[in-house]
């Protein structure tokens, strides 16, 4: 097809295309035509296009909200007795993710040369990210590092240096099926679901400033990490509830210094 063949029409059949045989859901098929107007608009600067077919199209992403873990139910997890191995494997894994924000990709590569000391004396984890190639360095919490130092023989016997007993995706998202069961969770328990908990439950909701969770979670745009920020009441609430203390200990204060003045007069 010539670029000036193009028209609106293409761009309505190319969604309804997206939706229907390639089944994609509503924010996929934005981002897909979005990529798609790049290169039409790349074609209008270089003077290849003098209409702009995407002139009257109108395609907005829909608000998300990201599930998470509460900090009970990650407590849950972490002190179930689990006796089926490949589950406690499955268990631990999660929950290093869940402390570190580690996307699954990027917790199965994880090797001795990503873990460093840091300038604060304490063991680090710095690694690229494999969907950006962005930069994460991340502190390592006490959580992550005790689960790093229960798989040591794992790590010193396997001959490609991984640090974690990372099975396949798939089957790692079956068994954390089975782990909600034992557990109660209700929610659907999916690898990227530690990745939300690092961000909403163990990081924002205990005042880490959203720049630094943006940072460690490797984000290319601060606006990705805002997703998260919007599902934190209860930081919200602790924020209010800290506020709430300070107006009333002010407007005692003002009360006793009327009342000095009273009694010095």
């Amino acid at each position: 097809m010539f670029l000036s063949e193009l028209k609106f029409e293409f761009i309505t059949g190319f969604e309804y295309f997206l939706k229907t045989t390639r089944n994609c859901a509503h924010n996929s098929t934005i981002k897909y035509i979005k990529n798609f107007r790049k290169v039409i608009n790349f074609a209008m600067k270089h003077g290849w296009l003098e209409n702009d077919p995407f002139a009257v199209f109108s395609g907005k992403l829909k608000a998300v909200e990201r599930e998470a873990l509460t900090s009970e139910e990650l407590a849950t997890i972490e002190g179930k007795q689990i006796c089926i191995p490949r589950l406690d494997k499955v268990r631990d894994i999660f929950v290093f993710s869940c402390y570190t924000g580690l996307a699954y990709i990027d917790a199965a590569k994880l090797t001795s040369h990503h873990i460093y000391k840091g300038i604060d004396g304490l063991m680090w984890i710095n690694i690229h990210r494999t969907k950006t190639e962005t930069k994460s360095a991340i502190p390592l919490l006490p959580k992550a590092l005790e689960i790093l130092a229960k798989y040591q023989d794992y790590s010193e016997a396997n001959p490609k240096g991984q640090l974690l007993p990372v099975s396949s995706n798939q089957r790692m998202n079956t068994y954390l099926k089975e782990l909600a069961d034992i557990c109660g969770i209700t929610k659907n328990l999916t690898f990227h679901l530690a990745r939300h908990t690092f961000a909403t439950t163990v990081t924002l909701t205990n005042g880490v400033p959203i720049e630094s969770v943006s940072s460690m979670l490797g984000h290319t745009s601060i606006k990705t990490t805002q997703i998260y920020s919007k599902v934190v009441e209860k930081k919200v609430s602790q924020d209010m509830a800290a506020l709430r203390e300070k107006l009333i200990n002010a407007k005692n204060g003002e009360q006793q210094d009327a009342a000095f003045l009273s009694v010095k007069r």
